[in-house]
């Protein structure tokens, strides 16, 4: 089998290298909740709920 290749040198994969040694691992990522699927505000009244049925 032939040998498999030095990987090559990469200045930005050095530099988050040597961050996470110094500083430590970055946070996990936070999801953020979607503005425009939000509930509405208001509770519909008993005259537009009986008009939907």
């Amino acid at each position: 089998m032939p040998r498999k290749k030095k990987s090559r040198w990469k200045v930005p994969k050095e530099a988050r290298r040597r961050a996470r040694l110094g500083i430590g691992m970055p946070p996990t990522e936070r999801t953020i909740p979607n503005k425009r699927d939000k509930p509405p505000k208001h509770k519909k009244t008993l005259s537009k709920l009986l008009e939907e049925v």
